[in-house]
């Protein structure tokens, strides 16, 4: 057993007692931002995130707020650059692979076992983060689950008509693609792991959308493998609002991150034994007014009891969310009940 943490969101993220449910965002660096947009100064995404000195910056940038907890500013198709695929961000479309993986060829080219070099400027991201917070705070590291990370890789993103389409004219190299990034997601994340970071994410934005089949083929063996592949520090699933909770549940994640469509009371009785992370409606927050954010926090705190619980929302941060929102957000968790 670790020896206690000093940090509030490592000791919920391990189910210990806590005084209080420490809080973060996703997406907490971002556009929404002023600081956040100084900070970037109109700079390309990936030239940008490449320059740890101001992605370090930028991701230190909530911390004047009052979160619990600081997660890295990087991409998720960080990893398959490293893995050999180039990507480039398009206005409107988001990152896109140049060439997409479309055959046995494309395939070949992507590394399973990306050196950690290959990342190096993730690494000094952290490693420089880590100096500048001397300790205040915890330290996030974060992947794309390989369903996700696939569809960027085969330039569908989120248009699941397309991903099933390329899925059934492309079956081996769309389940060879999944085992090499499921192979670089657990090899990413145990180099960041080991070299301090102090807790981990998983992330997949689109499996929330693929029926029970599809889901127990393409996404839960996935997260099950990385998640039991990675250990040694609280680990986080989050699956955009998510209908299949029991699979979720069952992973092996610490943590389990949880949408709008759930009821965090409930899901806490059925699975005493997990903490969960969430929920508070990302559209309240970019949308309504600080008591409204402030009403809807204290309603999410009820639920979460204090205890085994994380706040956040279910979904990152919008570009359009009022910084009084989000300071409302940061100061309703911290009143007392």
């Amino acid at each position: 057993m670790p020896a206690s943490s000093p940090h509030l969101l490592v000791r919920a993220a391990r189910g210990e007692d806590v005084e209080r449910a420490p809080i973060w965002a996703m997406r907490q660096a971002g556009r929404w931002d002023p600081e956040f947009r100084r900070v970037r100064a109109g700079a390309e995404f990936f030239a940008f995130s490449e320059d740890v000195e101001k992605a370090a910056e930028a991701t230190l940038c909530p911390q004047r707020f009052g979160v619990d907890a600081i997660i890295l500013f990087y991409d998720i198709t960080t990893l398959p650059i490293a893995m050999g695929l180039p990507f480039a961000l398009k206005p409107g479309l988001g990152p896109m692979p140049d060439p997409p993986i479309h055959t046995p060829a494309d395939l070949e080219r992507l590394n399973p076992n990306p050196t950690p070099q290959s990342y190096g400027h993730i690494r000094a991201l952290l490693k420089r983060v880590k100096e500048k917070l001397a300790g205040a705070l915890p330290v996030i590291a974060f992947a794309g689950s390989p369903f996700t990370v696939a569809t960027y890789c085969i330039g569908t993103g989120k248009n699941m008509g397309e991903t099933r389409k390329f899925i059934a004219e492309q079956p081996e190299v769309w389940n060879g693609l999944l085992e090499r990034l499921t192979t670089a997601t657990i090899g990413f994340l145990q180099t960041l792991v080991s070299e301090g970071a102090d807790v981990y994410q998983l992330f997949d934005s689109w499996a929330g959308m693929l029926t029970p089949e599809e889901y127990a083929k393409y996404a839960q063996p996935q997260h099950t493998r990385i998640l039991n592949a990675v250990t040694g520090v609280p680990r986080i699933l989050f699956v955009k609002e998510c209908p299949y909770l029991d699979e979720m549940a069952n992973t092996g994640a610490d943590v389990v991150s949880l949408g709008v469509q759930h009821d965090l009371a409930a899901a806490r009785a059925k699975y005493p034994q997990l903490v969960f992370q969430g929920n508070v409606d990302e559209e309240l927050l970019r949308a309504g007014t600080p008591d409204q954010v402030e009403a809807a926090v204290r309603k999410v705190r009820l639920a979460g009891g204090g205890h085994r619980h994380i706040l956040n929302l279910n979904h990152g941060v919008g570009k359009e969310t009022p910084v009084v929102n989000f300071e409302a957000y940061i100061r309703a968790a911290k009143k007392p009940m």
